[in-house]
């Protein structure tokens, strides 16, 4: 983030934020599930970073992952290396977790699956954000 003083001495924000189309789902792994029983699997990332679209500065908070695979599962640390490519991107809460989603689905084929984000509060109001894909399009 860079400021920059105008001539009237008041200071404005630059940012540069990545656009959304940016972060690439081909660095998602799958795994073959190697079992016939139904599993639950749920992955939280307390970690997951993004930036506010209107100002750029940054948005902190949990992504969770739960789901029932299909015959994939999601390799973990191609999992992390995917989430993180959102540390620079622009992009609202409601906007993440259908992306996530949609690129999780995609690579994975689940029977279920819901993407929650349990934002951090800014400017004193927290926000949770959930998706869901049931299997039906």
């Amino acid at each position: 983030m860079v400021l920059s003083a105008k001539s009237s001495g008041d200071k404005k924000i630059k940012y540069n934020t990545k656009e959304p189309e940016t972060v690439k789902a081909d660095i998602l792994e799958p795994i073959e599930y190697q079992s016939h029983r139904n599993i639950n699997i749920v992955i939280k990332q307390p970690e997951f970073t993004s930036l506010c679209p209107m100002t750029g500065l940054p948005d902190f908070g949990c992504i969770t992952v739960k789901y029932q695979p299909g015959e994939k599962i999601i390799e973990l640390k191609s999992l992390k290396f995917y989430l993180l490519q959102y540390r620079n991107v622009g992009i609202f809460y409601e906007h993440v977790v259908n992306r996530i989603l949609d690129d999780l689905v995609a690579k994975l084929g689940p029977k279920w699956m819901e993407v929650t984000g349990n934002f951090t509060s800014r400017g004193g109001i927290t926000t949770q954000t959930s998706v869901e894909f049931t299997g039906e399009k």
